[in-house]
């Protein structure tokens, strides 16, 4: 049996009818929605947001007093939750990012989830995070992968707290309905060994004959602050300019630290502004830091240590540094990349200044601003 169109009528409504005609029946005239389907240029409902350190500590740090370490409440997270997104608490449509808490002589339990996680440690000491059972040291600067569906849970063992950052591709598993979360049988997993994963990458250029990389994220657990600050003092001295980027990678593939979601660090130069550039793709900056501003889209972003903030896609973006500055970032560039997506470009001047953003009200015009100064 095939289709058969000739036994088919013809729906005689008006053009009013017609249309609920099709809502009646879950169906939508591409024609009124064609441009906002199909636009021109990248339309983000992500905005550009900025969350600063001092507004945002206090808080966590309250979350250690009353939020208790157990099932059910096992992390004290703070997600970065962008105004655009109608209340969902992800920093953009690909990315989470949020501050976590974990106080003195505490432990937060083990489990493991589909998404995809990196831990950048803002403050605090004498931390491990053990990564199927990898116990992988944190210090300030550290980056920490714990990857797809690793086990994983954080272990305090100082008198002080540590704070770091959350990176996790789970907007993106939201929109792919691919999300899995397990409890570890135990409260804590067994802990095999300390920084086991850096023991076969050492040496520059150098990598363990025969060796296999995992498919979904670098070998290499641990990246170290030090040897990230090395390696940004090189670049600068070798390259000059306003700013040098380097990118944490699989040793073994040359590929991202993890498969879905860039990590990068920018050095900024203090006096000097970069060009002006948009890209398809989110990213999340952290300040570790050092001073300065970010211009997006025309509105001016101040922020010192410990602030962070998102650019949209294809948002016009340059950066200035008042003192050096370290910049941390996530982006979801990787997956754009495989999806012969990604596009970047330098604009031929820098983008005027038109607005400043205001923590905790948003971007106001810069008349508007002198105005509330008279």
């Amino acid at each position: 049996m095939s289709i058969d169109m000739s036994h088919t009528y013809t729906v005689e409504v008006g053009y009013d009818e017609f249309c609920g005609a099709l809502a009646a029946r879950d169906l939508k005239p591409l024609w009124k929605i064609a441009k906002q389907l199909m636009p021109e240029v990248p339309l983000p409902t992500t905005q550009a947001w900025l969350w600063k350190w001092d507004d945002v500590l206090p808080l966590a740090k309250r979350a250690g007093e009353l939020i208790t370490l157990e099932r059910g409440g096992d992390r004290r997270v703070l997600a970065l939750a962008n105004p655009g997104l109608r209340g969902l608490p992800f920093t953009s449509t690909t990315l989470w990012g949020a501050l976590q808490y974990l106080g003195p002589h505490e432990s937060a339990p083990a489990h493991r989830h589909t998404p995809s996680a990196i831990r950048f440690v803002l403050t605090g000491s004498g931390v491990y995070t053990t990564v199927n059972g990898d116990a992988c040291d944190m210090e300030p600067g550290d980056l920490i992968l714990t990857p797809i569906w690793n086990w994983h849970d954080h272990n305090n063992r100082s008198d002080d707290p540590m704070v770091w950052f959350d990176g996790l591709d789970l907007p993106l598993l939201t929109a792919l309905e691919s999300i899995f979360f397990e409890n570890h049988p135990d409260q804590l997993q067994p802990v095999d060994g300390h920084n086991r994963s850096e023991q076969g990458f050492a040496g520059v250029g150098l990598r363990e004959m025969g060796i296999s990389s995992p498919i979904a994220h670098s070998p290499l657990l641990r990246y170290r602050w030090g040897e990230t600050e090395r390696t940004l003092e090189a670049l600068q001295r070798a390259r000059g300019g306003p700013m040098v980027s380097l990118e944490f990678v699989n040793p073994l593939t040359g590929g991202p630290a993890v498969s879905t979601f860039a990590c990068e660090m920018h050095r900024l130069s203090p006096g000097a502004r970069t060009p002006t550039k948009r890209k398809t793709g989110s990213s999340v900056y952290v300040v570790f830091q050092g001073s300065g501003r970010s211009v997006i889209n025309g509105v001016c972003f101040e922020w010192g240590p410990g602030d962070i903030f998102v650019t949209p896609s294809w948002a016009s973006v340059d950066h200035e540094a008042n003192l050096q500055a370290d910049l941390f970032a996530i982006s979801d560039r990787p997956v754009l990349q495989v999806l012969h997506l990604y596009r970047e470009e330098e604009l031929v001047e820098r983008q005027e200044v038109s607005g400043t953003f205001v923590p905790l009200q948003g971007a106001l015009r810069t008349a508007e601003v002198n105005r509330d100064e008279h």
